[in-house]
């Protein structure tokens, strides 16, 4: 096993988004430390960005650690000031806990995001309507699938109400 610590002024940013106004660039440090239920990354935002839309969680909850810079908290239907120092909680649930960092000041803003892993995660984006479905397990593929929340259907759509024909 490696080290079970990283200092922060070392990790690499290996997860870079370039999208507009979601732009950030993230260290994703977890494994390299040997966390197994925990995910750990350091968030950079440039000013004026935010680094995921407006979202809520089902089964993982955050916490987020403001190292530097100062920005906006969207969480539910307020707004909260950030600075330096603050910690957030982000608990799993509806619209109400949806949340979004976003930087307003002049200079990068950093921060240190703590959550619990799940194999499995519905998160709810409620600016855009959207449901994304996520699933990992051992030896499987990986599932990751983005609907559109007003497209439901009913359990039983495309399914025969018939038995299956057995072979004579």
């Amino acid at each position: 096993m490696n080290k079970p610590l990283v200092n922060l002024d070392d990790v690499e940013f290996d997860d870079v988004e370039d999208n507009g106004y979601y732009t950030s660039r993230r260290a994703l440090f977890s494994a390299s430390i040997g966390a197994r239920k925990l995910g750990y990354n350091l968030t950079e935002l440039p000013p004026g960005k935010a680094q995921c839309p407006f979202h809520s969680h089902r089964e993982e909850e955050e916490m987020f650690l403001i190292l530097d810079g100062e920005g906006e908290l969207r969480f539910g239907d307020r707004r909260f000031k950030l600075r330096k120092h603050d910690v957030i909680a982000c608990p799993t649930g509806d619209a109400s806990v949806a949340h979004q960092i976003i930087n307003t000041g002049a200079v990068p803003m950093r921060y240190l995001s703590l959550s619990n892993q799940s194999g499995t995660e519905v998160c709810e984006y409620p600016d855009s309507g959207k449901v994304g479905i996520f699933s990992s397990a051992p030896g499987a593929p990986v599932f990751r699938k983005m609907v559109r929340a007003e497209s439901t259907v009913d359990y039983y759509d495309r399914e025969s109400l018939e038995p299956p024909k057995r072979d004579a």
